[in-house]
C-alpha cells in the first residue's frame, strides 16, 4: 500500500476516522496496531509473522534482560536473531551466487541450490528499530516497556514501518502511552508536510525517473553526456523520492499527533561529507554512529583506529542498502572519502579560508559520482559509466552545455557594454585578452561536424 494512491487515501480516511472516535477510550493503541498490521500484511500476509516473531522475540529478550544476570546473552540472543533474520532474506541469495561462484572456478562442479526467498517489505527498518530497543535497555537508556501492544505499535507503527525515519524507543515510546493531544496545527502541518512529500515523489523523482532509467537500464547505449546527466539527475531522484516519502509519513503521523524525527536536511548543501551523514537519511546514519562506529571505538583510541572504525562503518552501512558488490564499493568510497577528508576537513584552511560554495560543489561531485555504483544494476555497469563520463564532451550537440554557457557568457558582455563597464571593455588589455581567449577556444575544442557549410540566409 502506497502513500500516493487513492487505496491508502480510502484506508486512512477510515483509520484516522475510528482512531479520533477510540480518542477516549483504551482502544485507541489496539486500534493502532491493527491499523499498521493491515497496512503491512497488504503487501504479503505472510510478513505479519515475521513482524510479530521479531517483536515477540525482543519483547521476551528485554523481560529475560531485567529479570536474569545473564543480560549479555539474552542481548546477542536478540541481535542474533535480528540479524538472522535480516542475513537470510536479504542476503542468502548473494551469499549463495558467491559460493557457487567460487565452487564453480575452483572446478569443483557442485552448485548448491539458489534460495527461494521474498524480501520482506521494510525489514531492515523495522529490525533496526527493535534491535535499538533491547540495546538501549542493555545500556541503561530506556526502561522496560511492560505493554506488548505498545511495544508492538511502537514495531510496526505504519507511517514509517517500511521506510523509515528508524525512530528510537526513547523518542517515540513516551508519545503512545496516551492518546496525543491532535491540534489543528498539527492536522495543519501534517497536510502541508504530506503534499510536499507527494510533490517531491509524483512530480519531481517519478519525472527524473524516466530519463535515469531507460539511460541506467542500457549503459551501452547512452552517450557520455546522457551517463552524466542521468548521474547528476539520479541524485536529485533518490533525495526527492526518499525525502519525499519521509515527509509523507511524517505528515501522517503529525497529523495523528506523533512526532517523527526529520530524516534529510537539504543534504546537498553539505560543505563536508560529515556534514553530508548528519543531514541524509539522519536517523540510519546515528543509528549506525551509535550502534556501529561508537562500539567500534569510534575516535577514542588514536588516529589509525578512528580512520579504520569509519571506514567499516560505511562498508556495513553500505551492504545494509542491498546485497550487491555495487553497495559494498559505494559504502567503501565514502568510507575512504570519509578518512581522507576528515583531517583536511578540521582545518582552518578548509573552515575559515576555502570557499563554503567550492566546498558544497566538490562534496556534491564526489556524493553524485558514488551514486553511480549506488544506482548500477552490476558492477559491469558501474565500471562502464565510469569509465564512459570522463569522456564526457562538453560540445556535445545532445547536451550543448558549452554553447549554452558561451551564449550567457556573450548575452552578460552585451549588457555589460551598453552599462558603466563599457570603457573598462574597451581597454586595450581587455580586449586582447578577449581575442587570445577566443583563439585558445578555436584551438581547443573541436569544430562542428557541419563546420563549413553555407550560412542559412544564403536560402533566402
Amino acid at each position: 500500500m502506497l502513500f500516493h494512491t487513492w487505496i491508502f487515501l480510502l484506508f486512512f480516511i477510515v483509520v484516522y476516522a475510528v482512531y479520533l472516535g477510540l480518542r477516549k477510550t483504551r482502544f485507541w493503541l489496539h486500534w493502532l496496531l491493527i491499523a499498521s498490521y493491515v497496512f503491512y500484511g497488504w503487501w504479503n500476509p505472510l510478513y505479519l509473522l515475521l513482524i510479530l516473531y521479531s517483536t515477540l522475540l525482543d519483547y521476551v529478550a528485554v523481560i529475560a534482560m531485567d529479570r536474569s544476570r545473564y543480560k549479555k546473552l539474552w542481548l546477542a540472543v536478540s541481535v542474533a536473531n535480528n540479524l538472522g533474520l535480516l542475513g537470510f532474506f536479504k542476503y542468502a541469495g548473494f551469499v549463495t551466487d558467491n559460493l557457487n561462484r567460487l565452487l564453480a572456478a575452483a572446478g569443483s562442479g557442485y552448485e548448491l541450490p539458489e534460495p527461494d526467498v521474498l524480501l520482506p517489505v521494510g525489514i531492515s527498518f523495522f529490525t533496526f528499530q527493535s534491535m535499538s530497543y533491547t540495546i538501549d535497555f542493555y545500556r541503561g537508556e530506556v526502561e522496560r516497556e511492560k505493554s506488548f501492544i505498545r511495544f508492538a505499535a511502537f514495531v510496526s507503527l505504519f507511517p514509517q514501518l517500511v521506510a523509515g525515519p528508524i525512530e528510537r524507543a526513547r523518542q517515540l515510546l513516551p508519545q503512545l502511552n496516551e492518546f496525543p493531544a491532535i491540534t489543528r496545527r498539527d492536522f495543519a502541518d501534517g497536510l502541508s508536510l504530506f503534499v510536499v512529500g507527494l510533490f517531491k515523489k509524483v512530480a519531481l523523482a517519478d519525472y527524473l525517473a524516466m530519463y535515469v532509467d531507460p539511460i541506467y537500464a542500457n549503459p551501452q547505449m547512452a552517450s557520455e553526456t546522457a551517463l552524466l546527466t542521468a548521474t547528476f539527475a539520479f541524485a536529485w531522484q533518490i533525495y526527492f523520492d526518499f525525502s519525499g516519502y519521509t515527509d509523507m509519513a511524517r505528515g501522517i503521523a503529525r497529523a495523528m499527533g506523533i512526532q517523527l524525527m526529520q530524516n534529510f536536511n537539504n543534504p546537498y548543501l553539505a560543505d563536508s561529507l560529515g556534514d553530508f551523514w548528519s543531514r541524509w537519511h539522519i536517523s540510519l546514519s546515528t543509528w549506525f554512529r551509535d550502534y556501529v562506529y561508537i562500539p567500534l571505538g569510534g575516535n577514542r583510541h588514536g588516529a589509525a583506529a578512528t580512520y579504520r572504525n569509519l571506514f567499516l562503518t560505511m562498508v556495513v552501512s553500505g551492504f545494509w542498502h542491498g546485497a550487491n558488490w555495487t553497495f559494498l564499493i559505494w559504502g567503501a568510497l565514502h568510507g575512504v572519502a570519509a578518512m581522507t577528508t576528515r583531517r583536511a576537513e578540521r582545518t582552518y584552511f578548509y573552515r575559515e579560508r576555502f570557499p563554503r560554495f567550492l566546498k558544497q560543489l566538490l562534496v556534491f561531485a564526489f556524493v553524485c559520482f558514488a551514486w553511480i555504483f549506488f544506482r548500477a544494476e552490476n558492477l559491469n555497469d558501474a565500471w562502464l559509466i565510469v569509465s564512459r563520463i570522463f569522456g564526457f564532451r562538453w560540445y556535445d550537440p545532445a547536451f550543448p552545455m558549452l554553447a549554452l554557457g558561451l551564449v550567457g557568457g556573450i548575452w552578460l558582455y552585451q549588457f555589460a557594454y551598453e552599462s558603466r563597464l563599457r570603457r573598462l571593455l574597451e581597454f586595450s588589455p581587455v580586449r586582447v585578452a578577449l581575442v587570445v581567449g577566443m583563439i585558445m577556444y578555436l584551438l581547443i575544442v573541436p569544430g562542428s561536424e557541419k563546420s563549413g557549410e553555407a550560412f542559412i540566409y544564403f536560402q533566402f
